[in-house]
């Protein structure tokens, strides 16, 4: 059986490809009277929540991480991950179970898969009449393709100003060859670090976020008081949304326009409290966005007319060089962290090396 895919690494082909229960406990229904469901319609937005593209480019000026480690940087905030850190959540490590988060692109096409290509061959010098000594796999996938859990390098956005740069003001040089500055491969080496998982479904007593769903500052606080947790310098913040339950009750749906997520009004508090790696189970950014104004992005066919549509990748990738990971698969390790009422432990994560990439697949793991 053979389906079809092209591998896409460059950042110019990227900017054009398409984005893409657990059981509760009387804790967990008592939260889910906090409030309604927000959503990302600036309409019905309360106005301590209403963003637009002007607060977007202030964020930029005053949440900068341009310089902070220095002008030649291409790490970003991965700086924070220091081996004092890798040590201290290693000590998180109590049972020595381990949890993938990844979750691999879909063979077939779908409303949020492009598909994958599978060939299945022999060595050249055999065939399948005489029984081939061996098997040999080619597999061709979009690494930002809406079902495969990836890593944005932090040059996979530029600046929207016209001066063509990524993070740390350094020239994208976007092009056929790919990223010329802070690419995948450029960013270091594997890293391993503490993280928090953020479960909201869990928080609220339901299986999965309605679709548009906003998160803000005070969810998170919620969860960290829920949790009894603190996020802080160098963890990796990991958000569930329940996108793949839902999406498993449902079926596939155009979360890449429609899926719940954070608000940009969360930015100032992920600077303050040092995120490394921030990631979700769907696209970080709330969508859509709410944020009035500015240009629609690289998106625009599917987002709301006059809006932003991904402001908190732009400002995160470009001008903090906080790594994002969308499409997350949190549904194993949230059912572990659940069990155990845990919700931190020890990630370890091996981006590809792959040059002039805009991106990696997650391979990542939990141990707890």
């Amino acid at each position: 059986m053979r389906t079809r895919v092209r591998l896409i690494v460059s950042a110019a082909t990227v900017a054009v490809v398409a984005a893409s229960f657990i059981s509760l406990g009387s804790r967990a229904g008592a939260q889910s009277e906090l409030r309604p469901p927000d959503t990302a319609d600036p309409t019905t937005q309360t106005p301590e929540h209403r963003m637009t593209s002007d607060d977007l480019e202030r964020f930029k000026r005053e949440l900068t991480n341009w310089g902070r480690w220095g002008a030649a940087d291409e790490r970003g905030t991965l700086n924070l991950i220091t081996p004092q850190k890798t040590q201290a959540a290693a000590r998180l490590i109590k049972d020595g179970i381990v949890v993938s988060l990844a979750h691999f692109a879909y063979h077939d096409k779908a409303l949020d898969a492009g598909g994958t290509e599978h060939i299945v061959s022999a060595p050249a010098d055999w065939d399948w009449k005489t029984q081939p000594r061996a098997m040999i796999d080619r597999i061709g996938f979009g690494v930002h393709d809406g079902t495969n859990s990836h890593m944005d390098a932090i040059c996979h956005y530029q600046t929207l100003d016209g001066k063509f740069m990524v993070y740390n003001g350094h020239p994208s040089g976007f092009g056929p060859q790919g990223c010329q500055a802070s690419s995948i491969e450029r960013m270091g080496q594997p890293f391993a670090t503490r993280a928090v998982l953020v479960d909201m479904p869990l928080l609220r007593g339901v299986k999965y976020l309605p679709e548009k769903t906003a998160l803000y500052i005070s969810d998170l606080e919620a969860w960290e008081k829920y949790a009894n947790v603190k996020i802080g310098s160098g963890d990796a913040l990991l958000i569930r949304t329940g996108r793949w339950a839902l999406r498993a009750e449902k079926g596939p749906f155009t979360y890449g326009s429609r899926g719940p997520g954070l608000h940009l009004s969360v930015a100032p508090w992920l600077k303050q409290r040092d995120v490394a790696l921030l990631g979700s189970d769907a696209v970080n950014d709330v969508q859509p966005s709410g944020i009035v104004g500015g240009t629609t992005g690289i998106f625009a066919g599917q987002m709301v007319p006059g809006q932003t549509d991904r402001p908190l990748h732009n400002l995160l990738l470009v001008y903090l060089g906080l790594p994002l990971v969308d499409n997350g698969y949190f549904e194993d390790v949230a059912r572990e962290a659940a069990a155990r009422k845990r919700w931190e432990f020890f990630i370890t994560v091996t981006p590809n090396r792959i040059e002039n990439g805009s991106a990696s697949p997650f391979n990542a793991s939990a141990v707890f």
